[in-house]
């Protein structure tokens, strides 16, 4: 034998020289010296092998003083104990060897003799070489006809049993694989892809989930020694674990007066909704809790009746089994189904105006709405009308909180006598409900005006003669009650009007009355004017206004003369002046007059001032009768629609003529 065997025989035995720790020592029986002890086959004897080659381990017994262990030999034979394969090697060292069998399946037996330097012949240890290489038949995983479902996991996975001759070494179990082939290698699997180990007859695999869609499934057979199926079958697995999606309609979002009508509406992008009969997809309606009105298919509708606050669970079932009803399938519940809330009220709320007036508060009229189950909306009025007028009723401005209707009846606004009143309320679910009568049954009637009157007083300040008309005004006034009572610390109101063509068209102060009622206020400087005071009145005192007063005040005009002396024929005297306070935008006409002493004033000439109110007028004299006549000249304002004053003239000025 070549030293490069040698070399790797020893290199195979490196493990096998050193006796494993706590193994039994060879039997010191002489007969035995030459037996191999502890003969095995690498990865047991008992197991079925795919290749032809299997490995030999033993251990050499002692000695003891003989002949050293030369070499061994080694025969192998078949099922029929004929001998196939036999072989010396001249290897005193314990040591493995490679044995290998004919490419036949079967259950062969090996021997291994060995030799000492003697050539004495020990007997034989004797192993099994069990060697199957043959590959099972193909097996199909069964299709399932219809969709998987959630409640279908752990999904039972069906396979056929292996077509053909079974394998000398049997059928070990299955390999299965989703998506793949269930095996890496390509002629045998490995104990770990092996999913099935029970045999031949362990056939179904739990499948504990499955991705949603269609999915493959691969499955081959393994035999006893792991050589697989030559090809893998295959069957598609179509897989719908999602609950349809399901839309409730008809339902109000707010309480309603009657019953509703709902329908309920389901799809599925998977196995679909399409009906199949008894056990197939539906679509269900459950109304608080009670047997759920059920259709096949994707519709279902549904009618929800009687007073109170309803709770609707809609779901639907697919053509998978997938349902999302609250219930248990399989031992495990189900998701519960969305809910809607239905509110019903079909009763009109009550209603009924409050029992008398708040006498702080006589022109409140105030209706209180109730109802026991979907309580008052913020909607509802107030309306009134005459007795016995058959008018309409008219509306009053309403408002609503907490129930109550509240409204302002201005009574002062309307003619006296006697008004009835009529309210509105209406509930949540949109309920009507009208009334005029207060709890007592008694119709709600009152009389206008309401409030308690009261008279207003106003008068005008003496002015003290001489008083420029740029001085302040006073006026004065009283606010009484019935029978004279007066009324303090009330406010009233004093409204200047000024006349057309003022800069200010109106001014409004206010006064605070005395212990007595009275008060006074002086008015500041302005044009002409007509002036009023008012009282607002309060919730319990009726308005008043007094009479108007009239404040006349006279405009201011002044002129000079350029020249004392006007020589006739002359160089013309020029007038120049002024008109005060508010003066028109197309400026005041202005009448420029003379006289002699003790005549009248007689009119020569009418200008027009600028928007300052100036104006200026050059007058020459030519009459040789003017001539040492001493004549009195001035400028006179008359009346104008937008000159908010009194007609008035300047001082005169004298001009004499020579």
């Amino acid at each position: 034998m070549s030293a490069l065997r040698l070399v790797a025989l020893a290199l195979l035995v490196t493990v096998a020289q050193v006796p494993a720790a706590g193994a039994a020592p060879c039997p010191a029986d002489p007969a035995q010296r030459l037996r191999p002890c502890d003969l095995e086959v690498l990865g047991g004897e008992e197991r079925w092998h795919p290749d032809t080659s299997f490995t030999l381990r033993w251990r050499n017994p002692p000695q003891d003083g003989g002949p050293p262990v030369a070499g061994f030999r080694y025969r192998v034979l078949d099922d029929a104990m004929r001998v196939v394969r036999e072989k010396r090697l001249a290897l005193p060292a314990e040591m493995a060897e490679k044995v290998d069998v004919p490419p036949v399946p079967g259950i062969y037996t090996v021997e291994v003799r060995l030799e000492n330097t003697a050539g004495s012949v020990g007997p034989a240890a004797v192993a099994s070489l069990r060697f199957d290489n043959s590959r099972p038949g193909r097996v199909e995983p069964q299709p399932d006809p219809g969709w998987i479902g959630r409640a279908d996991f752990p999904y039972p996975l069906r396979l056929s049993h292996p077509d053909g001759t079974e394998p000398r070494s049997g059928i070990r179990g299955y390999a299965v694989a989703i998506g793949r082939d269930p095996c890496s290698a390509a002629d045998r699997c490995t104990e770990a892809e092996t999913s099935l180990r029970g045999g031949r007859e362990e056939d179904t695999l739990l499948l504990s989930s499955l991705p949603e869609g269609t999915s493959h499934a691969h499955a081959v057979a393994i035999s006893g020694a792991g050589k697989k199926s030559v090809s893998a079958g295959r069957t598609a697995l179509r897989v719908d674990t999602t609950a349809p999606q399901t839309a409730l309609l008809g339902a109000p979002g707010d309480w309603t007066d009657g019953p509703v009508e709902l329908l309920a509406s389901a799809s599925d992008v998977a196995s679909g909704m399409a009906p199949t009969g008894a056990g197939g997809p539906f679509t269900a309606i459950r109304i608080d809790g009670g047997a759920p009105i059920v259709a096949a298919g994707d519709v279902v509708r549904a009618r929800v009746v009687g007073a109170g606050v309803h709770t609707v669970a809609h779901y639907a079932r697919d053509a998978a089994g997938n349902v999302d009803d609250g219930g248990v399938a399989r031992g495990a519940p189900n998701p519960g189904p969305p809910t809607t809330t239905v509110r019903i009220d079909p009763e009109p709320p009550r209603i009924v105006f409050a029992g008398a007036q708040d006498p702080t508060e006589p022109e409140a009229i105030e209706a209180r709405v109730a109802d026991p189950l979907s309580g008052p909306s913020q909607r509802g009025r107030i309306e009134v009308r005459q007795v016995n007028s058959g008018d309409r009723f008219q509306p009053l401005p309403t408002t609503i909180e907490d129930g109550v209707l509240r409204a302002h009846w201005d009574s002062e606004a309307f003619a006296p006598g006697l008004y009835e009143f009529r309210a509105t309320g209406f509930d949540l679910a949109g309920n009507e409900a009208t009334t005029r009568s207060r709890p007592n049954g008694s119709q709600m009637v009152l009389a206008a005006p309401l409030k308690a009157t009261t008279e207003l007083e106003l008068r005008l300040g003496e002015r003290r003669r001489g008083l420029a008309p740029s001085a302040p005004v006073y006026v004065h006034g009283r606010l009484s009650g019935g029978r004279r009572h007066r009324l303090a610390g009330m406010t009233v109101r004093v409204v200047e009007r000024f006349d057309p063509g003022a800069a200010e068209r109106q001014r409004v102060s206010t006064a605070r009355t005395d212990l007595d009622g009275g008060f006074a206020l002086p008015l500041r400087p302005g044009p002409s004017r007509e002036v009023v005071a008012a009282f607002g009145g309060t919730a319990s005192l009726a308005r008043s206004q007094s009479n108007p007063i009239r404040i006349d005040v006279p405009g201011t005009i002044r002129m000079t003369a350029s020249d004392p002396m006007a020589t006739v024929g002359g160089r013309p005297v020029v007038f120049r002046g002024c008109v005060g306070g508010d003066v028109p935008p197309g400026g005041k006409y202005v009448r420029l007059q003379f006289r002699l002493p003790g005549l009248r004033w007689t009119e020569f000439r009418t200008v027009r001032t600028d928007a300052r109110g100036r104006f200026r007028h050059a007058y020459r004299f030519s009459d040789d009768d003017s001539r040492g006549v001493r004549f009195q000249f001035r400028a006179y304002a008359p009346a104008q629609d937008d000159w908010p004053y009194e007609p008035v003239g300047s001082r005169p000025v004298a001009v004499r003529g020579k």
